[in-house]
């Protein structure tokens, strides 16, 4: 495999020049704990930022004692979570970061790698040009060695244009969503030595036999000829414990631009347990270069054993048919677009297999977190992973940018047990024969394990992919017209709702992912649904409702539920979770014509209902799920029309209580007065690390006295923030439907927080957030 090439599966974009010999300071600064043979540094933390690029602002002695001190993830401008223009974030900036060379480089190779950045990064060293990446969803390399100062400062200085470049995927036309701007995700310092292991792919076989086997295949990067034989060792490990190893002589390697794969292989394992939904058992692939006794490098990856595959009669999941239930999901957030660090990411995977029980996710509409994706292979979350694009497919050079997206994406992500299908088309683009016929290759040439699909919105397209991947965003849906199919968006944008809608508007909304759901589960040859989306998001003003959010969400941006959102939550088993969520906020007169129809999901047998009169619950009826609407559901959701031969029942306070196999199991109440009687402040989490990025979300409720959130309540929230941390949000926040949210990042100073918010009525609550020490970054 040429270099050239190869370069795009590790992400790193090596330079041609010679490696620098000289001998490194004797005074460096002190190392993290290095793995044998190479170094891994974090370099987040102390960059100087700049909105726009300043003449000399590339070179060593240049002063940016003046520009501002920034920690990655960052966002290039802060702004509000709705309504402000896509232009404030459209600019180009300048980031600096300096940074003395550790002793241990000596003689090594030193790369910087970034995990992502928006969107055309030009990198410096000392002054020196060493490339410009085109892209913001896939990580790259650049590197440093030739350009070092091994007896003093060094600085690596990045113009950032974070405008929309129609040379870059997804730009050329019109994007629905927006793609913010700054170094939004990690940046690494790695100093590896000559000949070191580039990449890693693990890859499991035979998963459904008594003795299934590992191949890991190994890519080598030689820049210096080795003059005896080395050895490769893999190593399968289960947490500490030692499952296998095996090992392979190599011939004594001669200096190369090329990076060669080798493959060692483990056959009979004994004692693995698969990864599955339930079970997401993970393993670690270890993999050390070998001189004699000494280690040359050492690597790792996760992995999982498990055989998942598309048919004819669905999808099938270690032998067994699954049917896919799930959400697309884009990964920006309020008030700072896409810079929110590891916490945060896995916060949303939790949400979406914890919180809503969903089986699967697609990455709309690019790459995503790898804190995302590590979550999802802990939490036993399906991933559909797809390339960046939305409809416009642009010239022969942006069409190359894209082929790499594809390269960037698989070898980025393949060890991941989670991802099962790799989307190798742009979002709803036309068929292009000759594109399509390059991503499908590229992917299937970097992975045999998976299948590709494409997603389209329009059947007759041509089918170049192995599974026919589709939005069909109508009612009812299309018959499958391939024997591998999967509905990838539906209900989204043909029907938005926000949180202070009114009951008629989230029952329908709450149907019609039913309806799809229950069409889908009625024909094996649909292998499951991905319905449009997981949570509200910003958009450009020729979509959404005018206030740049796009309202497609079963959950709002600030990722609190939709009554949508209690549908897929219920079609859980209930030994998982005992579901029981109302469509609707219990007011007499918040239709047209009155409240009549209580739509609730829940996975319980049977419902009865009881409202309060003069401080008496009187029975009101039985409920049984509905069948006749929902006959192909696992979990039908209830429509019950409590007006009929109810009429002498007085409005007031409404209980539900849920029975399973005639055993009461759950009970939820609700307040007739129409009266904002408490608030609530939850924090997701309470502790954060102090390196100045950590970051969690809390919570804003106004309850009836049952706890059931009032969706009109509009109040400004006044907060008090004390303690070494900062805010993401507005302050004061008025209440969307009855809630909101604002994130608090930690600083660099370990210690006790305290949030205050103050209700103008209902009075003030305190969360506490423990703050721990966090190591600091060596260089």
């Amino acid at each position: 495999m040429d270099r050239r090439e190869f370069v795009k599966t590790s992400g790193s974009l090596l330079a041609a020049a010679a490696v620098n010999k000289s001998a490194f300071a004797k005074k460096a600064p002190a190392e993290a704990p290095q793995a044998n043979g190479r170094t891994i540094l974090p370099m987040n933390r102390n960059w100087r930022y700049h909105p726009s690029v300043v003449a000399g602002g590339h070179e060593v002695g240049f002063d940016d004692s003046s520009f501002t001190e920034v920690i990655v993830p960052h966002t290039n401008i802060a702004l509000p979570w709705h309504a402000f223009d896509d232009k404030d974030y459209e600019f180009i900036s300048l980031y600096r970061r300096h940074f003395k060379v550790p002793e241990s480089a000596q003689g090594k190779r030193v790369f910087v790698d970034f995990e992502g950045a928006m969107t055309a990064s030009t990198v410096w060293i000392n002054g020196t040009k060493v490339g410009e990446y085109k892209g913001g969803y896939t990580p790259f390399s650049f590197e440093l060695t030739p350009h070092l100062n091994a007896n003093g400062d060094n600085v690596l200085a990045v113009d950032l244009d974070s405008t929309e470049r129609a040379d870059i995927p997804p730009f050329g036309y019109q994007i629905d969503y927006m793609t913010f701007g700054g170094i939004y995700r990690e940046v690494t310092l790695r100093i590896v030595p000559q000949t070191f292991i580039e990449n890693i792919f693990a890859r499991p076989a035979n998963v459904m036999s008594g003795a299934p086997s590992l191949d890991v295949d190994c890519f080598l990067s030689t820049a210096e000829g080795t003059h005896e034989p080395l050895i490769l060792e893999a190593t399968l490990l289960d947490t500490d414990r030692e499952i296998a190893h095996a090992t392979q002589k190599l011939p004594k390697l001669a200096p190369s631009a090329d990076v060669v794969k080798h493959t060692v292989s483990m056959s009979n394992l004994s004692g693995i347990k698969r990864w599955d939904l339930d079970t997401p058992n993970l393993y670690t692939v270890r993999v050390r270069l070998l001189r004699g006794a000494t280690v040359v490098d050492e690597d790792t990856r996760r992995t999982g054993f498990r055989e998942a595959t598309f048919t004819d009669h669905g999808f099938q999941l270690n032998g067994r048919i699954i049917k896919l239930r799930g959400l697309d999901r884009h990964q920006t957030f309020p008030f700072v677009g896409q810079a929110m660090p590891a916490r945060v990411q896995r916060r949303d995977a939790y949400i979406l297999r914890k919180e809503l029980h969903c089986n699967i996710v697609r990455t709309s509409h690019y790459p995503q977190s790898r804190h995302f994706l590590d979550a999802c292979d802990e939490y036993g979350l399906l991933v559909l992973e797809e390339i960046p694009g939305w409809q416009h497919i642009g010239d022969k050079s942006w069409q190359d940018v894209s082929v790499d997206n594809v390269h960037r994406m698989i070898t980025r992500d393949w060890n991941h047990p989670s991802i099962i299908l790799w989307g190798v088309r742009i979002n709803e683009s036309r068929d292009d024969h000759d594109f399509y016929t390059r991503t499908n290759a590229m992917a299937h040439s970097l992975d045999t394990t998976r299948q590709t699909g494409g997603i389209r919105n329009f059947q007759e397209s041509e089918f170049l992919e192995d599974v026919f991947t589709v939005n069909d965003f109508g009612w009812p849906l299309k018959a499958p017209n391939h024997s591998r199919y999967l509905n990838t968006e539906f209900v989204g944008h043909t029907y938005p709702v926000k949180q202070f809608d009114d009951d008629e508007r989230h029952r329908e909304h709450t149907l019609r992912h039913a309806r799809i759901h229950d069409q889908l589960a009625s024909n094996p040859q649909y292998a499951g649904g991905i319905g449009w989306c997981a949570f509200d998001y910003n958009t450009h003003d020729d979509f959404g409702a005018g206030d740049r959010i796009c309202y497609h969400g079963v959950a709002d941006i600030f990722r609190e539920p939709k009554p949508a959102a209690g549908f897929y939550k219920s079609q859980c088993d209930p030994s998982e979770e005992i579901v029981l969520e109302p469509a609707f906020h219990w007011a007499s007169s918040d239709e047209a014509v009155g409240f009549h129809i209580a739509m609730v999901c829940s996975n319980c047998d049977q419902l009865k209902l009881y409202v309060k009169n003069d401080g008496v619950w009187q029975y009101v009826m039985d409920a049984e799920p509905d069948r006749k609407q929902f006959p192909h559901l696992k979990y039908a959701p209830y429509t019950i029309d409590i007006n009929t031969n109810h009429h002498e029942a007085k409005w007031g306070d409404l209980r539900i209580d849920g029975y399973i196999a005639g055993k009461q199991v759950i009970s939820k109440s609700y307040s007739g007065r129409g009266v904002d009687q408490k608030f609530v402040l939850l924090a997701d989490d309470t502790e954060l690390n102090a390196d100045g990025a950590d970051t969690t979300r809390v919570v804003f409720r106004v309850t009836d006295e049952y706890g059931a959130i009032r969706p009109y309540a509009n109040d400004p929230i006044i907060l008090t923030l004390d303690g070494p941390v900062s805010m993401i949000g507005d302050n004061p926040f008025a209440l969307v439907g009855g809630r909101g949210a604002v994130w608090i990042r930690a600083k660099q100073q370990a210690g006790t927080v305290t949030l205050t918010a103050k209700h103008p009525r209902l009075g003030t609550q305190k969360v506490t957030i423990k703050v721990n020490e966090a190591p600091s970054e060596t260089i």
